[in-house]
């Protein structure tokens, strides 16, 4: 007998996500991923000046708080032919990258680490043994008994109180956490230390561009200045308070962070082969190193990986309307007769709900059930996000991809194929965040050498009057967003937004399924998941919360008629 769970709304993630799964014998045989809020940003830049656009792609979600702009930018940049100057790549670079630092940290401790952290078991610890555990990981500073005490009597109090605050509403005491009190002690601690620092690194974002969240990007380059004796430039005390972000940076990462990921990796060796879900990779690359043209030395790797296979990378390009098509066939939106996909470049918005209307009614999976569109690269569904970039890293053969994964390999004792997972793709992250906050170093003293060397230009605004645009353009701009590959297509006619389309990593990975019934990232990487209690289904949260979902890029806005689509099922 088979039985089908809600859950309604997924917390700790960005916007609102419902997962349906339907269970048989203590397994996932089948899923629904839906997002239930309709998107309409491309429909709100319509008419509007495409040097604007990145303000308002920008504001589509305020976790992402970058590479919206960045990607907005670079669509128009290539629509109207601009290069932008060697200062300005390595600003974004440094943007870039600082994003990934704090997201990552954030959506390890914050919004996925309690899937595997039992906070009320942390009561029983013994704080000496947890100064032991944290220790013998790394040469954090705040590892001492006394210390470890002090917090767990803070929690205690709050237990106690009866008021968890940010702890509250989860499955404590559940069958499938494996760690000793000890190390949730420790995970504890380091959640509220992570917690301090992550608004540290994000003023990289304000130095560079004036504020956070939301920083200021410019077409043709970035919106600050170069001087060193300048007040209202980025100068030496500015550089230098960059520099010293980026030292405490790489010790959050690497004394922190990553020693605490493989911990808990090591208690849960059994998610190695749970959640691999299609075994389809796909990223568009970023970090350029001599111009966006020259997509060969990314220091992210552009390209695709299928059916697991680490041994060949094949080649995407979002600009071939033959490659990367959206389809509708379950998705609360209307194409022209005769259309199932559309290239973005001929996108349509015209959203049409026709789903559930009573409260915790059911989704009819077949029929239309979900806000979000299915994005496919020729016909095929694509897991995008960390997982995808070190594996595309990992297959072309790259040292730096190659050294961090045979470290963690080597540490779990574990073989490549364990990354196709739940924990792999967890692990997948903290490994490519050693990797970005090295780069991020690096192409901080690339800048460095720059301005030594008297370049100080920072933005090309020679295209900048209308009136030496053609009369129609297209272009595409792309990046690398924490969360997956990220595309916005822009049309210009006239000078003017014609038709303005996203798709967005949480798209790829949150689609429904398609035409042919192929299911997206999410609903086929629950398939065959174990559950030890279906009324508190942790281990759906683990797979779903492994691919940090961020469904406010992916449907946004409001309802069809202004009413609530979606009602507190279960936690």
């Amino acid at each position: 007998m088979s039985t089908r769970i809600v859950v309604d709304p997924i917390t700790r993630i960005e916007g609102h996500l419902r997962i349906e799964a339907e269970v048989q014998d203590g397994r996932i045989t089948d899923a629904w991923s839906a997002g239930t809020m309709v998107r309409g940003i491309e429909i709100i830049l319509r008419g509007r000046d495409p040097r604007d656009a990145w303000a308002f792609t920008e504001r589509v979600c305020g976790v992402c708080t970058t590479v919206h702009a960045l990607a907005s930018v670079r669509s128009v940049e290539d629509a109207l032919g601009i290069t932008v100057p060697p200062n300005a790549d390595l600003i974004r670079n440094l943007m870039f990258c600082a994003q990934y630092l704090q997201d990552h940290v954030v959506h390890f401790y914050h919004l996925h680490a309690l899937d595997w952290v039992d906070v009320v078991s942390a009561l029983k610890a013994d704080p000496a043994e947890t100064s032991r555990i944290a220790q013998s990981l790394s040469a954090w500073p705040k590892s001492s008994p006394q210390y470890f005490r002090d917090l767990q009597k803070r929690l205690t109090g709050f237990v106690e109180s009866g008021q968890l605050g940010i702890f509250a509403n989860a499955y404590w005491g559940h069958p499938g956490y494996k760690m000793p009190p000890e190390a949730n002690l420790m995970a504890v601690a380091h959640y509220l230390e992570a917690l301090k620092w992550q608004k540290e690194i994000v003023k990289i974002h304000a130095i560079f561009g004036g504020k956070n969240p939301h920083p200021n990007y410019l077409v043709g380059g970035v919106g600050c200045a170069i001087s060193m004796e300048g007040d209202h430039a980025i100068n030496i005390e500015r550089l230098n308070q960059v520099r010293d972000l980026i030292a405490e940076a790489r010790r959050v990462v690497e004394g922190l962070y990553v020693p605490d990921l493989m911990a808990v990796a090591s208690f849960y060796p059994e998610w190695a082969k749970i959640g691999g879900g299609l075994g389809n990779y796909m990223c568009y690359g970023d970090l350029p190193q001599n111009g966006i043209d020259d997509v060969a030395h990314y220091r992210f790797p552009r390209g695709i990986v299928t059916g697991r296979d680490l041994t060949h990378v094949q080649g995407v390009d979002p600009a071939d309307a033959s490659q990367v098509r959206e389809e509708v066939a379950h998705s609360w939106y209307d194409y022209p007769e005769g259309k199932d996909a559309l290239h973005p470049w001929e996108g349509v918005t015209k959203a049409r709900y026709t789903g559930p209307r009573a409260r915790y009614q059911q989704l009819d999976e077949n029929a239309k059930y979900s806000w979000l569109k299915a994005p496919r690269w020729k016909g095929q569904p694509m897991e995008v996000g960390p997982l995808a970039r070190v594996l595309v890293g990992y297959a072309a053969g790259r040292p730096d991809f190659r050294e961090v994964i045979g470290e963690a390999l080597s540490r779990l004792k574990i073989q490549p194929a364990a990354l196709f997972s739940t924990l792999g793709r967890t692990a997948a992250r903290g490994l490519e965040t050693r990797l970005a906050v090295r780069w991020l170093g690096e192409e901080f003293d690339r800048l460095l050498a720059n301005i030594k060397a008297g370049d100080t230009v920072t933005a090309n605004t020679k295209l900048w009057d209308p009136a030496k645009w053609p009369a129609e353009a297209k272009g595409y701009g792309f990046t690398e967003a924490p969360r997956g590959a990220l595309c916005h297509w822009v049309h210009i006619a006239a000078g003017k937004i014609a038709n303005y389309q996203i798709v967005v990593p949480s798209t790829w990975n949150a689609s429904p399924k398609d035409g042919k019934g192929q299911r997206g990232a999410y609903e086929a990487a629950l398939i065959d998941t174990p559950l030890a209690d279906p009324e508190r289904p942790i281990e759906i949260l683990r797979t779903i919360h492994s691919f940090d979902p961020c469904l406010a890029c992916a449907s946004h806005v409001i309802g069809p008629d202004g009413r609530r689509l979606a009602e507190i099922v279960v936690r």
